[in-house]
């Protein structure tokens, strides 16, 4: 049967990708201003997240503003958020189904086969969440890196990656690797319906031997 300290393990390190995840979706540093190549002093620096922009003053002020509109954004950030949120819903998901097929818990049950086959369901849930928010952070720091080295580029439009990103990228994960642990819950067949099975169709056969002789 299913390891009820791996289960465990799993399921705590799924719950801290997913905080992970809800984290680097609202931070605002997905993305921040390079000055690479320029010998130009500025005392601004941009943010840019999923949700807003914001400019942080060498006096200690931040100033952020929302987006003003979905359709203005391009491609890569209108993916990341969507995939982000998914991969948030997915994981509020297979934290309840995680729970009830847990050894350590009643929920689902006293059939050990059924609660690890729940516990499965709730991994594999784990995993696509994970997957999906991993797809979207790669997706949104390859765009960052295409800008980056973009011949065209201004020098002061050139951003680089940001704290947020690599929480979304750690967060992923974490989540990734707790639903792989709960999916090794994988119950084992008991050979008990087989040995049973033989020994009854023995059992008819030497009476008949007996009869014949």
């Amino acid at each position: 049967m299913a390891n009820s300290g791996l289960q465990i393990m799993g399921f705590i390190m799924g719950v801290i990708g997913w905080i992970a995840l809800i984290a680097g979706t609202i931070l605002p540093q997905w993305r921040i201003s390079s000055y690479a190549g320029d010998n130009i002093i500025t005392a601004v620096a941009i943010y840019q997240g999923l949700w807003m922009s914001c400019a942080y003053q060498s006096t200690g002020q931040m100033q952020c503003k929302v987006y003003d509109s979905m359709l203005q954004l391009d491609a890569a950030l209108s993916a990341t958020r969507a995939l982000m949120v998914v991969s948030i819903i997915l994981g509020v998901f297979a934290m309840g189904v995680s729970a009830m097929g847990m050894k350590c818990t009643n929920c689902g049950g006293n059939d050990k086969v059924k609660k690890a086959r729940i516990a499965i369901v709730g991994g594999v849930i784990f995993l696509i969440g994970g997957l999906c928010a991993l797809v979207g952070a790669s997706w949104y720091g390859n765009q960052i890196v295409k800008d980056f080295y973009n011949p065209f580029t201004p020098v002061n439009t050139k951003y680089e990656f940001g704290a947020a990103i690599f929480v979304a990228w750690a967060g992923a994960s974490l989540t990734i690797l707790g639903g792989a642990l709960l999916s090794c819950s994988c119950p084992r067949r008991s050979p008990g319906y087989g040995g049973q099975y033989a020994k009854r169709t023995k059992a008819p056969s030497s009476a008949s031997n007996k009869e014949y002789v």
